[in-house]
């Protein structure tokens, strides 16, 4: 009898094991259920944004399936500059870049660093070409709105790469696969810079890389074939293409490993006014690019010493780069698109761009973005018929009133760089779109 107490405790001990263990059971269930249903819903969103690396990458930071459809082309200028002379800042890269997440295409555009960006070309100095704008104040701004005012282009953002960022990104990824156009030896003791290359399909290193990207000419004098295009030419022809292979091994899925050291490298050598808000929605999609979508060139002009000073300046030709802006950035997509259209019908759907009609409201409290944007919208090819002034606004909206292509109203946004795209159809207006320009135009 005196031993039935301990039993019972015993007994009631187990009792309230066996009790938590089927707790735990059903905690342990519960939770493995919850994983289950936020794996599936994690794995639909995957699919609804298009699956891979891209729809993860998406779905991380939030995005929907119409995320990607708002986007419009991201545009950028890209400089390029060396850090070995104390005190001197020039930008001898000066690369126009976009891509488009929804047509996987990508643009470089260059622009030469003798480009003459004065207002008399008889009288032209060195301080006036485009390459030393940076260096007077080392404000990217006056770079980024010359070069604006020289394409037409409304790009609004820019990236200064100092050379450190250029080695110690091929050194991360392993370094880059190209072929080297011509043998290159060069030697300059001022800059301490010395360029010793084969020809040939090669793997470049950080400091091989700054050697590619940085020779002109041989210490002879001699340069790249004309047929590849001599000095400037051929530099500027063989940047964009390593660009293009950069982009390429930078982009393979081993190397979302290393995103941590990109960044890293990114923050302390590039200086940008990027958002990183509108950064992140790219990204995503950024990592399907095939670089064969990928078209580049270079300004169209003419190099001359015609002036008093005897300086070498590059003068752009206005009429090709007007109509190479176009090729490049406006009718690519556009003529893709319509492959396959029928072309009956009366509908604006299936007209060109310059039968439009539009109309443009200044709502943005700035009377001179009325003339901006009208003249965005021309010179991309656009006719305007009307203009007036609204109510202040926000946000600038662009306004389907009868029956313009999705295409044509992106386009629209592309150019102007910002709009809300929506549709109030109107069978008695007389525009096709109304474009209301907001306070967030710039």
């Amino acid at each position: 009898m005196k031993n039935k107490p301990v039993n019972d405790q015993k007994i009631q001990k187990l009792k309230k094991k066996r009790k938590k263990k089927k707790t735990w059971k059903k905690v342990l269930l519960v939770i493995l259920l919850i994983i289950i249903i936020l794996a599936g819903i994690f794995a639909y969103r995957v699919y609804k944004n298009g699956g891979g690396m891209s729809g993860i990458l998406a779905t991380i930071v939030g995005h929907d399936e119409n995320t990607k459809k708002n986007l419009g082309e991201f545009r950028i200028l890209l400089l390029g500059i060396s850090t070995d002379q104390e005190g001197v800042e020039l930008t001898d890269t000066i690369i126009v870049a976009s891509y488009n997440p929804n047509t996987q295409k990508a643009t470089l555009l260059s622009i030469p660093r003798d480009t003459y960006t004065g207002t008399n070309p008889s009288r032209a100095t060195a301080y006036e070409k485009i390459n030393a704008l940076y260096s007077r104040k080392h404000r990217a701004d006056e770079t980024l709105k010359a070069v604006n005012d020289i394409t037409g282009l409304n790009i609004q953002y820019y990236a200064v790469v100092k050379t450190e960022a250029l080695i110690k990104l091929v050194d991360v990824i392993g370094g880059v696969n190209f072929n080297v156009p011509i043998d290159m030896n060069y030697d300059d003791l001022s800059q301490n810079l010395h360029i010793h290359l084969k020809a040939g399909e090669q793997l470049l290193d950080g400091d091989k890389a700054e050697q590619l990207v940085r020779f002109r000419h041989n210490n002879d004098w001699t340069s790249y074939p004309e047929e590849y295009g001599d000095n400037d030419t051929g530099r500027m022809r063989t940047q964009r293409e390593f660009i293009m292979q950069v982009i390429k091994q930078t982009a393979k899925p081993e190397n979302i490993f290393k995103l941590g050291e990109i960044l890293d490298i990114a923050k302390e050598y590039i200086i940008t006014n990027i958002d990183f808000n509108v950064a992140k929605d790219y990204i995503p999609y950024a990592v399907e690019f095939d670089t064969e979508n990928l078209l580049n060139a270079a300004l169209p002009g003419v190099n001359t010493d015609n002036n008093s000073s005897k300086v070498w300046v590059f003068i752009p030709n206005k009429s090709e780069t007007k109509e190479l802006v176009q090729e490049l950035f406006y009718d690519r997509d556009l003529d893709e698109s319509q492959e396959g259209e029928e072309q009956t019908g009366n509908t604006v759907s299936n007209t060109s761009k310059s039968a439009l009609k539009i109309e443009i409201l200044n709502g943005s409290g700035e009377s001179k973005n009325l003339q901006k944007v009208e003249s965005q919208l021309e010179g991309a090819g656009f006719k305007v018929t009307r203009t007036g002034s609204t109510n202040t606004t926000a946000k600038t909206a662009i306004i389907n009133k009868k029956e313009a292509s999705d295409v044509f109203l992106k386009n629209i946004k592309d150019v102007i760089g910002v709009g809300n795209i929506s549709k109030s159809q109107s069978s008695s207006s007389k525009v096709d779109v109304t474009i209301i320009i907001g306070k967030d135009y710039q």
